[in-house]
């Protein structure tokens, strides 16, 4: 299983108030992985991304989604070596891609970023 499958599983246990539906597109790359629907019912999106160090990797594709589509959507990265957990929100993207996990944050750790996702909308 690969880390952003990982990532996933993670995310579907413990967010489990939210109702995800993975994403795998191949007709329009940059979709992100993750479309979420809260209790609010507000519908949301949540790329999900996997690095070593503070660089993390996005395609011209994602970052294009993301800067089209700068509200409702989400950046969700795990750090294997910081061993942290941060959530980004889409309009932070270009940022994202400059500085790294130096960028500071919507929400950091596993339960600040569900409590987040799950109070959009309210």
């Amino acid at each position: 299983m690969g880390p952003e499958r990982k990532l996933y599983q993670k995310v579907k246990k413990n967010m489990s108030s939210i109702s995800w539906i993975r994403l795998e597109n191949l007709s329009l790359s940059g979709t992100p992985d993750l479309l979420g629907y809260n209790t609010s019912g507000h519908f949301f999106t949540v790329e999900l991304k996997v690095c070593k160090g503070n660089k993390i990797r996005f395609s011209p594709h994602q970052i294009a989604f993301h800067v089209r589509h700068p509200n409702n959507s989400f950046i969700l990265v795990e750090s294997l070596d910081q061993r942290c957990l941060k959530l980004f929100q889409g309009s932070q993207i270009q940022e994202l891609v400059a500085c790294g996990l130096s960028l500071d944050a919507c929400s950091e750790g596993l339960d600040a970023c569900r409590l987040k996702l799950e109070s959009l909308g309210k």
